[in-house]
């Protein structure tokens, strides 16, 4: 099927004679928008901003653009090998110093230096051509594994190791969402775009600890690890031979560091995206109790290993349903009235576990829950028009740390409270208090549409500061 043709902008052979143009050196740092750099709103490029009144809803259209595939692909290559090589690591570092606490520690390492890379780091993403930083990610990622892979690696340096790889994720998704609004432009084709990969990093968590249960049940957690590389390896080459070059969206010649800081203040010094990223944020941190719950949850109902996998697998299975339906059925316009309402009402299922249900009723609870995520759809639009260009990368990275970081700091919280209160009260609490949350940030979000937060007053004002 052929790219999808917008008004006043190029069409399909002519943006095809100015890709093969394009194959030359990086471009400089890119200022206004010029021919070979069209504006916001021409995806690969040539999605309209606004819904066609015949145009249809599905994702048939986003894997149309060449661009989109290879991307996709390469999201589910690393996803795949980064989910296999947690279950790897855990495992291999229990099996060298036989605590689970150590055990544990690696998977919450896999959280908390999301921060670091996402407001420090976070100008790479901005200041070098995306490209180029999604390549050597990839291949710093891939080195990283190769060491752990080393047999006789200490166990301080394996830590070191999954610390660096969660640095670097932030950055390396912060650019690949902000190369998604290149290659698909800021209309409903980058919210389908967006849907997809959240798609595959949902059926990544079913499908990836399955495989690493496999592995690990033929070959050692080292030779596991090295599934990992080379799905890190292919990654980069699907980027690199995938997609365009493009040029940097912004470089100040500051200070790395300065840089990534001063993005994060222009990107929070707005009212509108300040509440875009705390809807973004504040729905998973409630919504991560009863996954971080479900041993014990498990263990009370005697649903022994079977209903713990059950209970592990609902939330995200529900996600993918809900967003499918979404994106699928439902047109632009639809899932815009519904973003609202939907991220009212998604944590409200978890209010049934005061009733302290069975294991079916449990898992009806979870992929209702998981359904009602479909809001993100609705966010993703309104999101990624409200930030700057130039400012895209340091907000998309910044936007994935702070998601993270809220889910581990909501994961330890419910096991806090679990000490005190049980699983079951526990779950109920965070869906009473997570629903209250979430209706007081839709109310924000109502009173910033279109007013001074919007993002026409802030891109002069981040223009005039770069």
């Amino acid at each position: 099927m052929p790219e999808t043709e917008s008004k006043g902008t190029t069409t399909v052979p002519e943006r095809k004679e100015r890709s093969r143009k394009e194959s030359g050196p990086d471009e400089p740092t890119r200022g206004e928008p010029t021919p070979e750099q069209p504006g916001r709103g021409e995806p690969g490029r040539g999605e309209p901003d606004a819904e066609e009144p015949g145009e249809r809803a599905g994702y048939g259209r986003v894997f149309a653009v060449r661009e989109f595939r290879a991307v996709f692909a390469a999201h589910a290559f690393s996803l795949l090998g980064l989910v296999v090589s947690e279950i790897s690591l855990s495992v291999l570092v229990y099996d060298l110093t036989g605590s689970p606490l150590m055990s544990a520690l690696t998977f919450a390492l896999g959280f908390l230096p999301y921060l670091i890379g996402g407001t420090l780091l976070a100008g790479v993403a901005d200041r070098f051509p995306a490209r180029r930083v999604l390549v050597l990610c990839d291949l710093v990622c891939a080195g990283c594994v190769a060491v752990m892979v080393v047999p006789g690696t200490h166990i301080a340096v394996l830590l070191a190791m999954r610390c660096a790889l969660a640095v670097v994720s932030p950055v390396f998704q912060g650019a690949r969402m902000a190369t998604l609004a290149d290659v698909l432009g800021d209309g409903d084709l980058f919210v389908l775009g967006r849907s997809l990969l959240r798609i595959v990093s949902q059926s990544a968590l079913l499908v990836g600890f399955g495989l690493g249960g496999v592995l690990l049940a033929v070959v050692s957690p080292r030779h596991a690890l090295l599934v990992t590389v080379v799905t890190f390896l292919a990654s980069a080459a699907l980027l690199r031979f995938g997609t365009r070059r493009r040029a940097a969206r912004a470089n100040t010649g500051a200070a790395l560091v300065r840089e990534s800081l001063r993005g994060a203040r222009q990107v929070l010094a707005n009212r509108r995206v300040r509440v875009l990223l705390l809807l973004f944020w504040v729905p998973p941190m409630f919504a991560v109790a009863p996954e971080a719950l479900a041993a014990p949850y498990a263990d009370r109902l005697g649903a022994g290993s079977v209903g713990l996998g059950l209970l592990m697998c609902a939330l995200p299975v529900g996600t993918i349903a809900g967003e499918l339906y979404a994106g699928a059925r439902l047109r632009p316009a639809a899932r815009t009235r519904l973003t609202l309402p939907l991220v009212c009402v998604t944590l409200l299922p978890y209010l049934g576990y005061l009733l302290h249900p069975g294991l079916v009723w449990s898992l009806l609870l979870l992929l209702l829950a998981g359904a009602g995520s479909a809001y993100t759809l609705g966010l993703d639009q309104w999101f990624v028009r409200a930030v700057p260009e130039e400012l895209r990368g340091r907000a998309m990275a910044l936007n994935t740390a702070g998601l993270m970081t809220l889910q581990g700091v909501g994961m330890a919280l419910a096991g806090v409270a679990a000490e005190f209160a049980g699983p079951a009260a526990t779950v109920a609490g965070a869906g009473a208090l997570g629903t209250l949350c979430c209706v007081l940030l839709a109310v924000e979000a109502r009173r910033t549409e279109g007013g001074r937060g919007g993002s026409f007053w802030w891109r002069r004002r981040a223009k005039s500061s770069t």
